[in-house]
């Protein structure tokens, strides 16, 4: 039970930087698209600055878009199933690193501890795809145990 209120924790964690990141997406668009509404006269569209910043706007919306798309990835994830193999939704314990498979985003902290979220679409997971605990893999050239899957 432990495992799960790990994995649940890590997954809300991820969700919670994930929305932060669309917040801000979000209002960086508004922005934009503020400025550029109180920008010159209508017949001003064609102006370099106010079409910069809607270039941004639409920037920001397909960021955003991105963000909203892997929140919805991790909701995905099984909390009530612990892993028995390296799978999406798995966290990974090696010597070196504690991995989350989901979506790519880099260095979690959580409880004091460092978790990497990784894609399964990254090289090391399909190094480690579909292996249990106690198997060993070759990243690198480097081989690694894996200590703990759930």
């Amino acid at each position: 039970m432990k495992n799960i209120e790990l994995k649940a924790g890590l997954i809300g964690e991820c969700i919670k930087k994930h929305q932060l990141m669309a917040d801000t997406y979000a209002a960086s668009m508004d922005e934009a698209q503020q400025s550029a509404n109180e920008y010159g006269n209508p017949e001003d569209w064609f102006d370099t600055y106010k079409s910069d910043l809607l270039n941004k706007r639409d920037m920001l919306s397909q960021k955003l878009s991105k963000i909203l798309e892997e929140i919805k990835i991790l909701q995905q994830i099984n909390l009530s199933k612990e892993s028995t193999i390296v799978e999406f939704g798995s966290v990974v314990i090696t010597k070196d690193q504690k991995m989350i498979v989901g979506v790519g985003l880099g260095k979690v902290e959580y409880q004091g501890e460092v978790y990497y979220a990784i894609s399964p679409s990254v090289p090391i997971y399909a190094s480690m795809r579909d292996l249990k605990k106690g198997d060993t893999f070759e990243f690198r050239g480097k081989k690694t145990k894996i200590l703990d899957v759930f």
